[in-house]
C-alpha cells in the first residue's frame, strides 16, 4: 500500500508540531505568572456577581466561546456556575448590531449594554488588528471593565488597546490559535485554584468594605 503520508507531507505536519513546541515553551517561560494573576482577578470577580464578557472572530470567536463555557458549565471538578457571555454567540444581536452600525460595532455596542464597572472583558485574536475588537477594547475602558486580550505577536493595536495583554510569538495563525487555547485552559485552572483557596480563608470581618462588583449587584 502507498503511504498516505507522503515525505513533504510529513515533513510539514513535523514543522508544525515542532511551531507548537517552541510557542508553548515561550508561554511557559513568559506568561504563567500572568495568567494566574489573570485567573486569581477572576476568582475575586466572578464569585460575587461580577460577570466575564469574551469575544472574537472566526477560530478565536470559538475560542472565547470555549472559555465561558468553562466557566458557566465547569472546567475539571464541581463548583458553582458563574456569569459568563460569548458576545459573538448572541446572533441576533451581532446581525442587527451589524446591520444597523457596521460590523465595527458589534461587540462594543454590546459591551455598552452588559458589561459594568468591575466586570473582566476578554478579546481573542491572531492578528490584533481586528476594528470590532479593538472598539469592544476602547468602550470596556471607558466604561471601567478590565480588558485582556491574547493575540498573535506584539506589536499590534489590540494589545495597546488592551489593559494587558498575552500576546503569542508564532509565525502561523494556527499555532497562535492552539497555543490560546492551551492558555485559556491554565486561565481556567488558576481561576479554579484561587476560588478553592478563597473557599478556605477566613470570612471577611463585619463592616469590611465588599469588593467593586458585589457592592454594584447589590445596589
Amino acid at each position: 500500500m502507498t503511504d498516505p503520508l507522503a515525505p513533504p507531507t510529513l515533513e510539514a505536519a513535523h514543522e508544525h508540531c515542532r511551531a507548537l513546541q517552541d510557542a508553548l515553551d515561550r508561554l511557559r517561560r513568559h506568561h504563567l505568572d500572568r495568567l494566574a494573576e489573570w485567573g486569581g482577578h477572576l476568582a475575586a470577580v466572578l464569585p460575587v456577581g461580577g460577570r466575564l464578557l469574551a469575544a472574537g472572530n472566526g477560530g478565536s470567536a470559538a475560542q472565547a466561546q470555549h472559555l465561558t463555557a468553562e466557566l458557566v458549565g465547569r472546567y475539571q471538578r464541581e463548583r458553582p456556575a458563574f456569569s459568563a457571555i460569548s458576545l459573538h454567540a448572541e446572533t441576533s444581536s451581532v446581525t442587527a448590531i451589524g446591520n444597523d452600525y457596521g460590523f465595527d460595532q458589534v461587540y462594543a455596542r454590546q459591551v455598552a449594554a452588559h458589561g459594568r464597572p468591575g466586570d473582566v472583558l476578554v478579546l481573542l485574536s491572531t492578528s490584533g488588528t481586528s476594528a470590532n475588537l479593538i472598539a469592544a477594547a476602547v468602550t470596556a475602558r471607558q466604561a471601567g471593565l478590565r480588558v485582556w486580550a491574547l493575540t498573535g505577536p506584539r506589536p499590534n493595536p489590540l494589545a495597546e488597546a488592551a489593559d494587558e495583554a498575552l500576546c503569542v510569538d508564532a509565525g502561523s495563525t494556527a499555532t497562535v490559535q492552539e497555543t490560546h487555547l492551551v492558555a485559556v485552559h491554565l486561565l481556567c485552572e488558576s481561576f479554579d485554584a484561587a476560588v478553592d483557596a478563597a473557599s478556605v480563608r477566613p470570612t471577611r470581618a463585619a463592616g469590611a468594605a465588599a469588593p467593586l462588583a458585589a457592592r454594584r449587584r447589590m445596589s
